[in-house]
């Protein structure tokens, strides 16, 4: 659940994978469990609710309504960002025969729901509930519901057609009008959808294999499970995957080529400023690693230039990480003159940041790495 960052704020190297993952979802976290119990085209479990808040209770699913159910909860920002799309949803079918359950899972103060919900008004109308945590801390919702179903990242949704068959299940701003209204008539392929589910599976259990390799350093499992993920057809992601690999093994000279394969050369606009800020976490990744060689170095500081010259906001990140690469080379009067030149391209809620780490370089020292 994840959405690309201003160039500003992205510093983090994992941040990367944001511009370049395929999918809603953090390519480095499972998505779905190997083998679900609970899948597209099943029945769905029985409501477990704990307590409603909002709306007239279920008791349970009734033939001929289609039902959402959307699991979310008051901490997690992609939800704030979904609900009013849900709630949109909710309004134009509500008379029409569907249902929208808010179910709130995972929380961790349930106090703070009542006056979220007061605080998003008309932005969220539908029915909200609380998860039953009666002899299960994690909730009987979460459990049987989305842990059943391999979902391991919230906002989720879950919808019932009319015969009260599972007919789809992922994240709620992927769906829309024509995959409701489709539901509710009847004309939906639910094949189709139960065959996308499956295959996300298979996808979630080799982020957890890649997930393992990286963690154990085993560089040969984590690739095999880039590879399998390519004979899925999941291209994107098993670039995404594979860079993330030849950084964590540093073979940066392998992961800056790949960069360029994946982001070419290009005059156009649009994809300027994704590239600019794939090239800078390519760099802020090397000029943050205490290991890294002059070689090394050297190539963050290539990656910076071409992405402060597809900047369309003046390069202020990129230059303050090209500052940080300079001054680590030992070229501390260049690396005070690009810092400057960083806060004067920036906007006025950076320059703080950036005129600290000039004045540390002023210092002849490093700044500390935010």
């Amino acid at each position: 659940m994840l959405k690309l960052i201003p160039i500003q704020k992205m510093k983090r190297p994992v941040l990367l994978l944001a511009t370049l993952a395929a999918g809603y979802f953090l390519l480095l976290e499972p998505v779905h469990a190997a083998t679900p119990s609970v899948k597209v085209g099943d029945a769905p479990p029985s409501l477990q609710v704990g307590k409603w808040v909002q709306g007239d209770p279920v008791a349970g699913f009734e033939k001929g309504k289609t039902y959402i159910v959307e699991f979310w909860a008051t901490w997690c920002g992609p939800c704030r960002v979904s609900i009013p799309h849900l709630n949109e949803i909710h309004q134009k079918f509500k008379d029409k025969g569907l249902v929208v359950i808010g179910q709130d899972c995972w929380e961790t103060d349930e106090t703070l729901v009542a006056p979220f919900l007061k605080k998003m008004g008309e932005k969220m109308t539908y029915r909200v509930a609380l998860d039953n945590k009666e002899g299960n801390t994690k909730g009987k919702m979460a459990e049987q519901w989305m842990m059943a179903a391999g979902q391991n990242g919230i906002p989720t949704a879950f919808v019932i057609n009319p015969d009260g068959v599972l007919a789809w299940i992922g994240h709620p701003m992927t769906l829309d009008d024509g995959i409701i209204a489709s539901i509710m008539d009847r004309t939906f392929d639910i094949k189709k959808s139960a065959a996308a589910f499956l295959n996300q599976a298979k996808i979630g259990a080799l982020s957890q294999a890649f997930n393992k390799g990286i963690r154990g350093k085993d560089w040969e499992a984590a690739g095999a499970a880039v590879t399998e993920l390519e004979t899925l057809g999941e291209a994107k992601q098993a670039q995404s995957m594979k860079l993330y690999l030849l950084t964590a093994k540093r073979d940066y000279r392998g992961a800056f080529e790949l960069l360029e394969s994946i982001y070419p050369k290009s005059d156009s606009p649009k994809l300027s400023n994704q590239t600019a800020q794939a090239f800078n976490q390519f760099a802020w990744g090397i000029a943050t690693d205490s290991n890294a060689s002059s070689e090394d170095l050297a190539l963050g500081n290539k990656a910076a230039i071409r992405g402060v010259s597809l900047s369309e906001d003046g390069g202020a990140a990129i230059l303050d990480t090209q500052a940080r690469i300079l001054f680590r080379l030992d070229q501390r009067e260049e690396a005070i003159r690009t810092e400057e030149k960083a806060i004067q391209a920036a906007p006025a809620e950076m320059k703080a940041e950036l005129e600290s780490a000039l004045a540390s370089y002023r210092k002849g020292e490093l700044p500390k790495a935010n």
